[in-house]
């Protein structure tokens, strides 16, 4: 069905606009024996398909329970929210949140020459690694810090360019050929690096596209096995994930969402096992649909999803990845909707990674229809909708490449930490705060936690990068799996959220073991 255009971009109002230079062409690569070194860890190496599951490279179920981050397929050529914080921090956020994987959209704009990432805050030493990066560069720079924290990403061919997105996978000016020889340069720039798990092919195909008709302009179906074929032949590992299209045999449904053509007409690649098929699905926030108004609501729910999209994990053809889903939640319908939802991907406690796969739509807040899981501040979470996904999110996997900061092991001394607390932004309702603490001993660290107590009745809304509890005034934060390991001299970071506001920065004690 035709919706609106849900990348709303604030980018004007919100961006310190901020011209770099270049396109990179490096090949990143991660240690060539990572799937080796950390095969007995879930998620671990490039994956492949079996039946409905995807299986890491030691053979192993694994799952996507991530996040769209938009902004590369937009006229700022990288991902939004830099304007306004650190791209490090916004990853840290994700996986503290229990994110495992980032959906990446771009355009084929990136291959320019003249293309130039814009809105990137350098202030304060934020984003100081991409300053003079082209968006290729910082893509490579995105991925390198997702997989050493153990998110894997999945890059997404959102649009042809930034203006707007297409139908058909090609335009009179970005043919099939630019398509392909674009999305076959990813595939070579990441070899060998199993953060990038695979690519989705094209963003939401949508009429005239169809599914199994025969005419090669217009089947969908045969244009993902010729890309397919062709980023198989550079790098094979790739998983390919392949959307559906909005019409077949005259029934009609999302953009991208309609994946009944699968049964007779699937996508036959030269590698086998590579293929997850991916539908979107979304609520009346984005657009009204016919079943919202069945009195059954949401009841019918199953039987819809089980005809476009569904029929296919359950009845073993392949994996199944909800590439986009979103809403708003301001109405009752759409509350109803994500509930039946999320309950349809199964719950992660009783299906662990025999489940559907999804990456939520998303990150940002400045999506137009949807919003994200970030509030307009690009720092404070969406606690309700978040909650919602809180039954399917998954483990996370080992991150590649292996940490930077790793103290290893110093062989004896003494354990002390110092923590520094600094309130960021105060509106008197709510306020932000972010914590340092600094190994100030003479051994590495393996954990850490901070403590204070407030004069007033504040209390923290959302934490990111460590977990905490909170009695009365009184809140002990802890590390979080990725930062507790501190290096003599080094330090870690975290955040969160409190309200009410004007509470000051309390005393703060930190213990290290």
């Amino acid at each position: 069905m035709f919706r609106s255009l849900r990348r709303a971009l604030c980018a004007a109002a919100a961006a310190l606009l901020l011209i770099l230079a270049g396109v990179g062409a490096q090949t990143v690569h991660a240690d060539p024996a990572d799937a080796v070194d950390r095969a007995a860890a879930p998620g671990a190496g490039y994956w492949h398909t079996s039946g409905r599951q995807m299986l890491d490279a030691a053979g192993q179920p694994v799952r996507i329970a991530g996040i769209n981050w938009f902004g590369f397929e937009t006229a700022n050529y990288t991902p939004h929210g830099l304007w306004a914080r650190d791209y490090k921090s916004m990853i840290d956020q994700m996986k503290s949140l229990g994110y495992n994987t980032i959906r990446l959209p771009y355009s084929d704009d990136l291959f320019k020459s003249g293309t130039v990432p814009n809105s990137i805050d350098f202030s304060g030493g934020k984003n100081a690694d991409l300053q003079g990066l082209g968006s290729l560069q910082i893509m490579d720079r995105i991925v390198t810090y997702a997989g050493q924290g153990g998110l894997k990403v999945v890059l997404d061919r959102h649009r042809p360019d930034a203006a707007g997105q297409s139908a058909l996978w090609y335009t009179s000016a970005v043919p099939e050929s630019t398509w392909i020889a674009n999305l076959k340069a990813l595939a070579t720039r990441y070899r060998g690096n199993s953060t990038v798990i695979g690519i989705d092919l094209h963003n939401e195909p949508h009429d005239p596209a169809c599914w199994g008709c025969g005419d090669t302009t217009r089947d969908w179906r045969l244009a993902a096995q010729r890309a397919g074929n062709a980023v198989l032949s550079v790098n094979p590992e790739l998983l390919i994930f392949v959307e559906g299209v909005q019409t077949f045999n005259g029934v009609s449904g999302w953009w991208g969402g309609n994946l009944m053509g699968v049964a007779q007409y699937p996508v036959q690649l030269d590698v086998p096992n590579r293929v997850v098929y991916s539908a979107h699905d979304y609520a009346t926030s984005v657009a009204q649909q016919s079943w919202f108004s069945d009195p059954t609501f949401p009841a019918n729910m199953p039987g819809i999803w089980d005809k476009y999209w569904g029929y296919i994990f359950k009845q073993n053809i392949a994996p199944v990845w909800v590439g986009e889903f979103g809403t708003t939640l301001q109405s009752t319908i759409d509350q109803k909707w994500l509930a039946a939802l999320v309950s349809y991907l199964r719950p992660t406690s009783t299906y662990g990674a025999d489940s559907v796969s999804w990456t939520f739509w998303s990150w940002n807040p400045n999506s137009g229809d949807t919003g994200g899981i970030l509030k307009d501040d690009w720092t404070t979470v969406d606690t309700v909708k978040d909650g919602y996904l809180a039954s399917v999110k998954a483990p996370g996997f080992p991150g590649g490449g292996g940490d930077p900061g790793d103290p290893g092991d110093p062989g004896g001394g003494t354990a002390a930490c110092t923590a520094a607390y600094t309130v960021s932004s105060d509106w008197g309702g709510g306020f932000n705060a972010e914590v340092k603490v600094t190994n100030s001993g003479t051994t590495a660290l393996k954990s850490w936690k901070v403590t204070w107590t407030w004069p007033g009745t504040q209390k923290v809304t959302s934490m990111w990068n460590a977990s905490y509890t909170q009695s009365g005034a009184t809140v002990t934060a802890s590390n979080a799996d990725h930062n507790g390991a501190l290096a003599v001299g080094g330090s870690a970071s975290f955040g969160f959220g409190g309200a009410p506001g004007g509470g000051g920065a309390p005393a703060v004690s930190c213990t290290a073991t």
